[in-house]
């Protein structure tokens, strides 16, 4: 799927148009605005047709990111189409891929978090429009500096309230509003 200069393109302007639309727009998270404005975010489509490939790839990702200076490249998006798409799938891969970083020594440096198409948090419905939240255009693994989570949350002392106020957010626009949403990005 993503062999081709123009997928790998594709992916990786749905996935920036995500965190425009989505990620920005809806202000699902309130500290990406500034790293987006400054040309801080590295995103990369992976070519991985399997997990191990895919493990490489973000390690040598974590790596580059810990060897780069903050105010060059700030965090990490290493879109994955061609791998782990189901979801289940790509969330048991999230402690394969923790156990890979610490052993790099990334503990307490980065942090990693999740995003994929079918995303569904515990306890909810497939269909609970609540899951968006963490919802991106392919199966994406972001990687972000311990450093960059602490000062954000010093500026931003209710971080727990982000949460709170996301699914809000997401209620508020429903199944319909984010699957226009989803469309603009594709269209974007």
């Amino acid at each position: 799927m993503v062999g081709s200069p123009e997928l790998r393109a594709t992916a990786q302007a749905e996935t920036l148009a995500w965190v425009d639309r989505a990620v920005i727009g809806l202000n699902l998270c309130p500290f990406a605005r500034a790293v987006r404005v400054k040309g801080q975010i590295r995103c990369v489509v992976s070519e991985a047709a399997d997990v191990d490939a895919l493990l490489q790839t973000l390690c040598d990702e974590a790596q580059r990111l810990i060897d780069t200076d903050p105010a060059q490249c700030e965090t990490t998006l290493l879109v994955h189409p061609q791998v782990l798409t189901d979801f289940v799938d790509h969330n048991d891969f999230l402690d394969i891929a923790e156990a890979a970083l610490e052993a790099l020594g990334c503990d307490g440096v980065l942090q990693l978090a999740s995003f994929h198409p079918d995303y569904q948090f515990a306890d909810t419905d497939m269909d609970d429009v609540t899951n968006a939240t963490n919802r991106s255009p392919y199966p994406t693994l972001h990687l972000l500096r311990e450093a960059s989570i602490d000062r954000a949350v010093q500026a931003f002392p209710e971080a727990e309230a982000i949460y709170e106020a996301n699914i809000a957010t997401m209620q508020a626009l429903g199944t319909a509003g984010w699957l226009a949403l989803q469309d603009a990005c594709k269209q974007d």
